[in-house]
Parts: C-alpha cells; structure tokens; sequence
C-alpha cells in the first residue's frame, strides 16, 4: 500500500488499498428526527378536540337595570367597608343587607376588596349575605381601588 500527501498535509492512500468501512451518523439522525416527527404529527392528529354549543343569553333592558340595583360591598383593609361607595363600619353591613334583601325584588351583591384587606373580614361579609338570605352573590377577583 502506498501512501502519498498532498500540500494540506492530508495522507491519502492510492485507490488500490482496501478501504475501511465507516458508519455515517449523520444520516441516521437525520433519519431519527424525521420518524419523531412523523410520529408527533400523528399523535396530535389523533385527538379530537370535542365541544358543545353554548347559546349565550342575550341581554335585555330587565337585565340591566337588574345590574343598576346590584349593591357592590366593598371590604376595606382598614377595618370598613363601602356600600355602593359609601364609607360603613364593618358592623353596619348586617342590617343593611336585611333591608336590601326586604325592599329589592331580586337582591343582588358583588364582594371587592382592595389589595390591603383581610381575607377574614371578606369572609364575614360573605357569610352576613349568606345569612340575609341572599342567593345571588358574586367575587370580584380584579384589582379595585379602595372605595370605588
């Protein structure tokens, strides 16, 4: 066998040496890849995203001014608390929501609380609606500021 280089400094043998056999890596990865995508791609087209017609309700006029008579009580993290923005005591809550719930047809009321409230004086306000009979009471989750 002879062996010869050429000015890059790269030894190469003559082509009447046998040569070696060399496993290609890249091309099996190449190959790899391609089944893992074949196989997510049919994977995701397996699953059938399922849903049901909703029919949303249409609002009405009887529905808006239900809104307008809606009481928002907001728990304040000073100890009072705002009924429709008016500054209470957290002890005048009670007789107000029996008044409400005696002289509104349909009594509504949404609980807020401002960033520096205690989770239990919205807790108490909650169970003085529950208590008052009231059925119909929602949480506000989002940020309000204090007495709006």
């Amino acid at each position: 066998m002879k062996r010869f280089s050429d000015p890059f400094g790269v030894t190469a043998t003559s082509p009447s040496a046998p040569k070696k056999a060399r496993i290609e890596i890249i091309p099996l990865i190449d190959v790899i890849f391609f089944l893992l995508a074949t196989f997510v791609l049919f994977t995701l087209s397996l699953s059938k995203i399922q849903s049901l017609p909703v029919d949303l309700p249409v609002p009405s006029a009887a529905v808006v001014s239900a809104d307008e008579d809606m009481v928002v009580l907001q728990i304040s993290g000073s100890g009072s608390a705002y009924w429709n923005q008016e500054l209470i005591g957290l002890a005048d809550i009670t007789p107000r929501l029996q008044h409400y719930r005696a002289t509104s047809p349909l009594p509504r009321v949404l609980i807020s609380s401002d960033d520096n409230a205690r989770y239990g004086d919205a807790v108490r306000a909650l169970d003085e609606v529950r208590k008052a009979g009231i059925t119909q009471v929602s949480i506000e989750t989002a940020y309000r500021a204090t007495g709006r």
